[in-house]
């Protein structure tokens, strides 16, 4: 690979200095500010910030109330990861096999990889909808079986379909890339050898695809956690009874409903090095597990 060289330094710089500018609004000065926030506390009546250490996380971790919003943050993820990824898995590779019309279906599969996350609680609010929409039918025929208006079971099973469904057109393309860049001489050598689809897709497809499972593990598991607003705002409010009240959506209510700017700046730091630890550990620790070869 060639390198690019500059004879005047003031030419890359002004090259780079667009996207450094970008994240430096976009990133590290909204950090700064949440970690100004979360260190100090508002006076009541004006006057400045009170530098407070680490009060306002000692009253987080103390609040049952944050504590409930975590265990739910963590079901949503883990659910609507193994929920995509198996999805994800399934359709992959059944274009794989290039049956009849798979040209149509691998287009259709990628395009609700396109529509935002606000339109998509929409469009599942109306499908599960009680009384109104397609689940209507189920109440229906088993009277008082769907509710999540006032079931917070429910509503968390509804916001973990509509985020997995989000998410399937994102794996659904890494899976089918990887199953893709397999040679096909491996697959024809077993099926020669008298292993069956099954077989093949054991012994062969799913340890290739190792280093495709991590990778797509961790960006689902980290775009659960961060990138789960828009449905639950459009889909139950974090209701009912805070049920569906995920940490993004905590920090939201918080923040610019209660106007705890300091509680919720305190949050977004936890969820931040949540984030960032999770990913640790899956590099540390689940990588060793990964067959490159």
């Amino acid at each position: 690979m060639r390198r690019a060289y500059f004879k005047n330094n003031w030419v890359a710089a002004l090259v780079v200095a667009p996207q450094l500018l970008i994240i430096f609004i976009f990133f590290y000065w909204p950090t700064s500010q949440a970690l100004y926030w979360a260190f100090t506390l508002e006076q009541p009546w004006g006057g400045g910030n009170e530098w407070v250490g680490f009060e306002n996380f000692r009253y987080l971790l103390t609040d049952d109330l944050y504590w409930q919003s975590v265990r739910v943050s963590v079901i949503y993820a883990v659910a609507t990861t193994v929920l995509a990824m198996s999805m994800a898995l399934i359709l992959a590779l059944f274009a794989d096999r290039q049956l009849r019309g798979y040209h149509g279906f691998r287009i259709g599969l990628i395009w609700p990889y396109a529509i935002a996350a606000p339109a998509i609680g929409l469009a599942f609010r109306f499908i599960f909808n009680p009384s109104a929409g397609v689940a209507s039918y189920l109440n229906y025929a088993f009277p008082e079986i769907w509710n999540p208006v006032m079931n917070g079971d429910h509503a968390l099973i509804m916001v973990i379909i509509a985020g997995a469904w989000k998410q399937v057109s994102y794996s659904f393309i890494f899976f089918l890339a990887g199953l893709q860049s397999i040679p096909r001489s491996l697959l024809e050598a077993g099926a020669m050898d008298g292993a069956r689809v099954m077989r093949r897709m054991r012994d062969i497809q799913l340890p290739l695809l190792t280093p495709t499972f991590f990778f797509l593990i961790i960006i689902n598991l980290t775009d659960s956690f961060t990138d789960s607003f828009g449905i639950v705002d459009t889909m139950t409010s974090g209701g009912p009874a805070r049920a569906t009240e995920l940490m993004v959506y905590k920090i939201y209510e918080d923040g610019f409903r209660g106007l705890d700017y300091s509680g919720a700046a305190a949050q977004s730091i936890i969820l931040m090095f949540l984030v960032i630890a999770l990913t640790f550990v899956q590099f540390r620790y689940v990588e060793r597990r990964v067959h490159y070869t």
